[in-house]
Parts: C-alpha cells; structure tokens; sequence
C-alpha cells in the first residue's frame, strides 16, 4: 500500500549538473544543480533551474550562455563542493584542482576533467517561484572518447554520472544495464 508523503521534490533520480559561466569580471565560475533535465529535442533543449540569488544566475543572464558538464562518480567530492562554496567569495576550480575550460562556442567555462559537457546558448527563462528555469539550446555535445559506445555516443556505464535523491540530500551513480529503451517493453503488445 502506498501511503501519501505530500508535495516535495522526491522524484528520482535528479543529475548531479554542473552549471558553468563567467561572471561580471570574466572569472570561470561554476554552481551544482540537480534540477534540471533535457526539455525538447528539436532544437535539442536543456533546463536547469536555479535560484536568482545564486552568483552564477546573474552571469548566465548578462552572458545569454552556459554550460552543464557533467562529472563522473570519481569526482563526487569536488562536484560536490561545487554547490558547498559561493563563487562570490571563492575560486571553486583552484580549490578543488579541477580546470576551467573556456568554450568556443558560447561564453561560458566548462570543466575539463568530466567526461561529458553540453555547451548551450540561453533559449529563454521561466519564473517558477523559488527557481528560475534556464532553458538552453544545445549548441555543441563534447564527450571524452572512452566514455563512447559502439555507435560514437555516451555510455551511461562508462560515464558513471552521478545522480542526487532530493531529501536524503544523497549521490548514487548508475546502476546495472535493464534492457534497451522502446525494445523491452514490446513482448506485451505481441499478443498474437
């Protein structure tokens, strides 16, 4: 039997995003976010919700820019103080030895060591109430050639991004393989 846990932000998993730009002085700044996910796939679309008292709020609306990259479960720790410390009082990339990548197609950083980056240009903002949405339209996928399958795209197993359960306050990362997405459904509509 279920039983009711209210209105909360319990829905899982949330990525565990880190949401690049530079601020009014130029300097790479970075922020955590786990609100977030792809929101149209043409023109191929991201979202990512933040608080406009954030320091990387101001920066990505001046810049009309941003990037997401990526982190793998190795580097929990510093993706993790990258939503402990402000940019306004601290360099986050000199703490924790990570390297700010300047993008060459939008005006945002990226970090160099995570294996997966999405590079976007600001699409539009949607007021929520606490959050603002970013929507952003991907400009360019950048991926670390041993985190690609097969076929030349990311393999989650490889990747190992990480994922966060709101509440607990909680990182996980991937689990095992299940089946191929729209394929292992099919056996309950051959009824023939």
């Amino acid at each position: 039997m279920k039983i009711s846990l209210g209105a909360k932000t319990l829905a899982q998993p949330a990525p565990l995003w880190i949401v690049g730009s530079y601020d009014e002085e130029g300097k790479a700044n970075a922020m955590a976010a786990a609100w977030g996910g792809i929101c149209c796939s043409k023109p191929p679309c991201i979202a990512v919700s933040l608080r406009e008292e954030r320091h990387s709020y101001a920066s990505i609306i001046a810049r009309r820019a941003f990037t997401i990259s990526v982190p793998s479960a190795r580097y929990a720790a510093q993706a993790d103080y990258f939503g402990i410390a402000s940019g306004k009082a601290e360099d986050k990339f000199a703490a924790t030895g990570l390297t700010p990548v300047r993008s060459e197609l939008v005006d945002a950083p990226y970090v160099g060591e995570f294996p997966l980056v999405l590079e976007c240009t600001l699409l539009r903002t949607v007021e929520l109430g606490m959050h603002i949405q970013f929507v952003g339209e991907i400009v360019d996928v950048k991926a670390e050639e041993d985190v690609l399958d097969q076929k030349g795209y990311p393999d989650a197993a490889k990747v190992q991004p990480i994922i966060f359960t709101p509440v607990t306050r909680a990182y996980h990362t991937v689990g095992q393989y299940l089946g191929q997405a729209f394929e292992i459904g099919r056996p309950f509509g051959d009824k023939s």
